[in-house]
């Protein structure tokens, strides 16, 4: 179960792991079939795995119910908006579940650090976001948290990992290097967004996650137990006879193109 380091072993996490998407897959079909409208908001330090937790959950589910929300830098028109209103135009109808991979809370973050708001700005927001939550909740939605929280150490070590690995180096941007320039600034950010809206009616769950393993099943974890649902039983399917078409004589396959195959010869030993 655990390794000598303290971590989740590959094997016992895969197990859980795929234990937990079963149940995901029973809360989609509850959502689907009940019409609700979920809401969760994944935020935190750069490299605290937020993407990788999303990709878990996303995994045994349709994107036609389950889909995730990742917004580039908001357009000319979009900065001249009400600030709020292109996160309202993402969120879910009946039936659906949307995951947010950093949200409006950017503001409260990334925006009042690096100076990309003026202080008016982000003080409205602070004190227009727990009203804009509680619109949200009223109104029937199911709206839950997370912030991802990773010690300086273990961010450094993700960082040049990325850096070394070619498959990753585009994870990691001039934003993510100046926010490790700015720790402390992100600190005092987090911790003030944190007091002004932690609340009763739209808490923040903190995910301790220096161990990628363990925060994926915690938080999969805790988003189950959040939302209370039955396991609704599915459809029963059955399949068809094959149809048969001895009339229609098709083509050749030689006049089609094949993709080759590359690994015909090669010996793979049974172990893997």
């Amino acid at each position: 179960m655990l390794k000598q380091n303290g971590k989740l072993s590959r094997k016992f996490y895969e197990t859980e792991l795929a234990l937990l998407q079963i149940r995901l897959a029973q809360l989609q079909r509850y959502i689907r079939v009940r019409k609700k409208r979920v809401v969760v908001l994944f935020e935190g330090r750069d490299a605290a795995g937020k993407g990788g937790t999303i990709k878990r959950i996303l995994a045994p589910l349709n994107p036609r119910v389950c889909r995730v929300v990742a917004l580039a830098k908001p357009t000319e028109r979009e900065s001249s908006q009400w600030y709020f209103q292109r996160y309202v135009h993402h969120l879910p109808a009946g039936g659906e579940m949307v995951l947010f991979d950093r949200s409006w809370y950017n503001r409260a973050g990334v925006e009042r650090v690096m100076g990309f708001c003026t202080e008016n700005e982000y003080w409205d927001f602070l004190r227009q976001c727990p009203m804009f939550e509680r619109m949200l909740i009223q109104s029937g939605i199911i709206l839950i948290k997370y912030w991802f929280s990773v010690s300086a150490e273990e961010q450094e070590r993700r960082f040049r990992r990325r850096l070394e690995d070619p498959t990753r180096r585009w994870k990691l941007s001039p934003m993510d290097l100046e926010s490790r320039a700015r720790w402390v600034e992100y600190s005092k950010a987090k911790d003030q967004m944190f007091l002004n809206t932690d609340l009763p009616d739209s808490p923040w769950w903190v995910v301790e996650a220096d161990d990628k393993r363990r925060a994926r099943l915690n938080c999969i974890h805790h988003l189950l137990s959040q939302i209370s649902f039955e396991r609704i039983q599915p459809e029963e399917i059955s399949l068809p006879s094959l149809q048969t078409g001895n009339e229609y004589e098709r083509p050749s396959m030689e006049t089609q193109r094949f993709v080759s195959d590359q690994f015909r010869d090669l010996s793979i030993p049974d172990e893997l």
